[in-house]
């Protein structure tokens, strides 16, 4: 299986195949996509001989082509057993790591999980696009949306919108819907709180609250919050765990909403570095009183010496910059969240040449029915 959900084959004339609705393992009939000169893109039509692990997609939506959900015909203990796989590909290929030590996380519910969903809006209505098209399926329901955006997604109007954000909490009921352009002809429950993407443009800061590990926290609408407030406590009981062995303060790098600040930096002073204001006004809030907050990019921060660091990176990881500024601090471990096994692998190889040992990676099937892998990692500073 590549990285980004494709099983892996050649052609015949040596060219290689992804087929996306494929398992390893199996003999398929494909349709090409799209044709390049050393590769080609394809998707499975027939199956001549069937995996053990396929199924039939629980979701009826699949069959109209939705593209949420790109591994919904397969079982789901074998999705964990291929996320470990690619990322055990991407390390050794990329950072030419083998031998590492990867763990599956304890699994969590694939289904009815999402607390924040991006849907087009088609006459009004919540659609998701057809997979490799510009084309909208109407949405009836969705398998791995929580109840709570689920209803709205199904039953809410949307007037002239052309997109849609809805976002819950999970443990308070508090639910939030952004409306883009603007938010007029919205019709969804009173307790929803409806704001148009004109409003946020000027200024407007509306918010909910989730908790998380008995804590109460602070998620603005323009605030990157994790897709599932289990799959949240996870990561952040993962990544303090990595970094419980050494003492000192905590950087929380790219901290965001100070999600790991706030659970993973439980007695500890901690110091968040965000460079985005709304989520820089989420932090202060979670982070309370054992939090310092810097507003800035990163790459760009100042660095100064603290015990330990936990970095959640967007999808495009550290980078040469970020890994720079880890390795000024002097913290003895470092516990890094990825959202991407290649910038995983690349993240990797750069802490290593900044004195850092990969210790462990533990995935997290934190996307269900689905071929994003998350996980998070473990390096020790060597002496």
């Amino acid at each position: 299986m590549a990285t980004g959900g494709a099983a892996l084959g050649a052609g015949p004339d040596g060219r290689t195949v992804f087929v996306s609705g494929a398992i390893p393992g199996e003999q398929v009939s494909v349709v090409a996509d799209v044709v390049h000169k050393s590769r080609i893109e394809a998707t499975a039509t027939s199956v001549l001989f069937a995996s053990p692990d396929r199924i039939e997609p629980p979701c009826s939506h699949v069959g109209d082509g939705c593209g949420g959900c790109d591994w919904q015909h397969i079982a789901a203990k074998r999705q964990s057993l291929l996320r470990r796989d690619i990322v055990d590909d991407c390390l050794r290929r990329l950072a030419g790591m083998t031998g590492v030590d990867i763990r599956n996380g304890p699994q969590l519910d694939p289904t009815g999980y999402r607390t924040t969903v991006r849907a087009a809006v088609s006459d009004g209505k919540a659609a998701y696009r057809i997979r490799r098209s510009h084309q909208t399926v109407a949405i009836e329901q969705c398998l791995i949306a929580h109840p709570l955006v689920e209803e709205l997604l199904v039953d809410g109007h949307f007037g002239a919108a052309s997109e849609v954000v809805v976002r819950a909490g999970a443990n308070t009921g508090e639910r939030l819907v952004v409306v883009d352009p603007v938010a007029d002809g919205v019709r969804v429950p009173d307790d929803v709180l409806v704001v148009g993407r004109d409003e946020l443009s000027a200024g407007r800061r509306p918010h909910y609250h989730e908790e998380i590990g008995g804590l109460r926290l602070q998620i603005s609408a323009d605030t990157f919050f994790q897709c599932r407030p289990d799959g949240a406590l996870m990561l952040a009981r993962l990544a303090g765990d990595a970094v419980a062995d050494a003492a000192g303060a905590m950087l929380d790098a790219y901290c965001g909403m100070g999600l790991f600040g706030a659970l993973a930096g439980i007695g500890r002073s901690v110091v968040g570095v965000e460079s985005n204001p709304s989520a820089v006004a989420d932090a202060v809030q979670n982070l309370g009183p054992h939090g310092r907050l810097v507003e800035a990019d990163f790459e760009r921060w100042q660095a100064e010496p603290v015990g330990v660091v936990v970095a959640d990176p967007s999808r495009h990881g550290l980078r040469k910059r970020g890994c720079d500024r880890i390795a000024e601090t002097g913290a003895e471990l470092v516990a890094l969240v990825s959202c991407d096994p290649a910038s995983l692998a690349r993240d990797a190889g750069l802490l290593g040449e900044r004195g850092y040992e990969l210790d462990h990676v533990t995935v997290v099937d934190l996307f269900g029915q689905t071929s994003h892998v998350e996980t998070v990692s473990r390096f020790v500073r060597r002496s």
